[in-house]
């Protein structure tokens, strides 16, 4: 590898829903994060990662910032602030479409600004839903109270804007080796990854039944010598009555669900896939230390 090579670290950082996993996915063309319309549903951190000409770009995606007030909220928002002093270049993303853009991602900038990184993005998304008028009022304000380095205005569902902020970071990244062999996507293991899959088709068919009480872990993962996979995971909620909605009436929800789980699973390891979901009441699992770690989080009281 030359000399010339570049590498470094993008933390994508914002309010929730703001479109940061859908932004990450379009980017490296491959979903590596999981997306729903529900807020906060990435809770780790994720690592994407984009090799194009000499440049690696390693993205961070992160829980959105809010305001926690249990354990596992106040894990995921430690690990969104926690990325930002790793970061070469430090994306303020912002959801154009929202009323009192300015007021409402205050704290954000001023955490992002003290922060000092490298290059600080101020990057306003989903901008097809504005009036150009709009946009240039809500960059002008927001240069105005907080130092960005530079500002972008893309739609990261439609791709709009996205070559000219790629282009952006492989400027801006610091020369060096790159941290990953050139064809890596992300740095999650595949059995987190397949967990995390089942999780967004938990919330993409349930999302008005079932709160954020779940969790999903791939408990065994059998590889066959015909090339199939054979993947087992428990979907752990709080109560029984959450249980009975995961399985809905007959086993037909939890059915539906792994069939809609394992058809990606298909596309993405290009292999024919088994898997088995079965659900369990953990109560509290949570506040419990060990299910934080498997998903890569620390207890931040």
């Amino acid at each position: 590898m030359s000399s010339d090579t570049k590498c470094g670290f993008i933390a994508l950082i914002g309010l929730p829903n703001a479109g940061k996993s859908t932004l990450m996915n379009k980017v490296i063309g491959a979903k590596v994060s999981i997306i729903s319309k529900k807020p906060q549903t990435t809770r780790s951190r994720v690592l994407g990662i984009i090799t194009e000409g000499a440049a690696q770009m390693i993205f961070i995606d992160t829980p959105g910032i809010f305001k926690p007030t249990k354990t596992l909220e106040r894990a995921m928002v430690g690990a969104a602030l926690d990325a930002i002093p790793e970061a070469d270049i430090a994306v303020h993303l912002i959801d154009a479409s929202r009323k009192n853009v300015a007021a409402i991602n205050k704290d954000i900038a001023e955490r992002l600004t003290s922060a000092k990184p490298r290059k600080l993005y101020l990057v306003l998304n989903k901008v097809d839903q504005m009036d150009k008028e709009g946009l240039l009022a809500m960059s002008a304000e927001m240069n105005a109270a907080h130092d960005y380095d530079e500002t972008f205005m893309i739609s990261g569902l439609k791709g709009a804007g996205l070559a000219q902020l790629v282009a952006a970071f492989a400027r801006d990244l610091p020369q060096g080796a790159w941290h990953y062999d050139e064809d890596e996507l992300t740095d999650m293991p595949m059995r987190l990854l397949a967990a995390e899959l089942t999780r967004e088709k938990v919330f993409q068919q349930l999302h008005e039944e079932l709160p954020y009480e779940i969790f999903v872990e791939t408990e065994s993962w059998e590889e066959f010598d015909n090339g199939d996979l054979k993947i087992s995971q428990a979907i752990s909620v709080e109560k029984d009555s959450q249980k009975g909605i995961v399985l809905g009436k007959g086993g037909s929800r939890i059915k539906a669900l792994g069939q809609a789980s394992r058809l990606e699973l298909e596309e993405m390891l290009e292999r024919r896939v088994h898997l088995k979901l079965f659900v369990k009441v953990q109560k509290n699992w949570a506040d419990r230390e060990e299910n934080l770690r498997q998903m890569g989080l620390s207890r931040s009281d």
